[in-house]
């Protein structure tokens, strides 16, 4: 569903425009253009612990100076029960947007607040919550693992900058995990694999590794290695850039590659610039271990995330235009929608109009009036919005 705010979109033609292009597409891959090269994954990376708290993301050799706050839209996806809303707890508690950790298992989280949800222990439907590290602010959107609810998913990948895959160390790639690697690789959606469950009694490294090489990708390599696999006492530490990542990158990279027969060999400099420029555009996929119930391996991924993934094209200026990925119905008839917004702003009391393709390939119209706004709503951010209209 499309969003516009201005009149001439809402008759169906702006100004001076062809009408097609009121309608929003995905934008194309996209190069990160930050960090510098030196300071992608090096420095604090290296020091993080697994600890439940983890330490600032970014030491002070390696800094970034930016003009204000930006933001990143980051779905988690997973086969069902792979412990997706389990790592959204986590963030959300390690960074302060929740004062304890919710359990699936007490139905008590934040994101799975429907009474079915909490009955059955799975995600139904699309939800958000956000956090924030130093100048990022981090919207994640928790989707639903099993594949009866494929539909949320796939509504909800039109509107990520990138996404997060979790694998079970212990149960890997499943039937669900190919069908949404295929979806991710085909959006060409910046995507870092997480393996959660690394203290679980029979988890795997590099068996589940050669797996998803088999079954998922070939491009793909650990940024973090493990230490007693299996255990309780598991632990999670950093790579280093070296000839493994080197080779890995050489086979989406031809720069690289060109490094790797010819020589001078790449230095980590070359490693971090094609790791974060390959990650970007959809074409290599960097893999984190850890646990989201213990907390080791989330501050690796977390930096990841923010030094990996670029934020997506927003335009401040201008009428606002996004697309709605979720609606919800409330207790007294009116509906919740769950927008991601490309251009302007959206205060209370705006009155916008709604754009929906129907089946028989028509173009529906439902105008309504923002009655309650879950926060600000800017350019590349998304929030939830009340409306008293008949948005579904």
């Amino acid at each position: 569903m499309i969003i516009s705010g201005c009149p001439a979109h809402a008759t169906g033609r702006p100004a001076g425009r062809p009408a097609a292009e009121i309608r929003l597409r995905r934008p194309g891959p996209r190069t990160p253009s930050w960090p510098g090269p030196s300071s992608l994954l090096s420095g604090c990376l290296a020091c993080a612990d697994s600890s439940n708290r983890p330490s600032a993301p970014f030491g002070p050799r390696f800094s970034r100076t930016r003009p204000r706050m930006h933001t990143l839209n980051i779905g988690i996806l997973a086969h069902v029960d792979a412990g997706k809303t389990s790592l959204t707890e986590r963030l959300l508690f390690d960074h302060g947007a929740i004062d304890r950790l919710g359990s699936v298992d007490t139905g008590d989280t934040r994101t799975d607040d429907g009474a079915i949800e909490r009955q059955r222990g799975i995600t139904i439907r699309s939800a958000v919550a956000s956090f924030t590290v130093g100048d990022t602010r981090i919207n994640l959107i928790d989707t639903p693992g099993h594949s009866d609810f494929v539909a949320e998913v796939e509504r909800a990948l039109e509107v990520l900058d990138g996404a997060v895959l979790l694998l079970s160390a212990v149960e890997g790639v499943q039937a669900q995990t190919r069908v949404l690697m295929r979806t991710l690789r085909r959006l060409r959606l910046p995507t870092l694999i997480f393996v959660n469950k690394i203290d679980r009694a029979g988890a795997r490294h590099e068996g589940l590794l050669a797996d998803v090489r088999r079954r998922l990708t070939p491009h793909v390599a650990p940024l973090t290695e493990v230490t007693g696999i299996g255990t309780t006492g598991a632990g999670v530490t950093a790579l280093p850039e070296d000839s493994r990542l080197a080779e890995a990158l050489a086979e989406v990279d031809q720069d690289i590659l060109a490094a790797v027969v010819d020589g001078p060999q790449p230095t980590p400099d070359d490693l971090r610039t094609s790791l974060a420029a390959r990650t970007a555009d959809g074409s290599f996929h960097p893999v984190f271990f850890g646990s989201a119930l213990g907390g080791q391996g989330v501050a690796h991924l977390v930096q990841g995330v923010t030094r990996l993934i670029p934020a997506g094209p927003a335009t401040p200026e201008g009428e606002p235009r996004g697309t709605v990925f979720a609606v919800r119905p409330g207790p007294g008839g009116e509906r919740t929608a769950y927008l991601r917004l490309y251009d302007g702003q959206v205060t209370e009391r705006r009155r916008l109009t709604f754009l929906r393709r129907e089946a028989d390939g028509a173009t529906s119209r439902v105008h309504g009036r923002v009655t309650r706004l879950s926060g600000p709503l800017t350019a590349g951010t998304i929030a939830a919005l009340t409306f008293s209209s008949g948005l579904r």
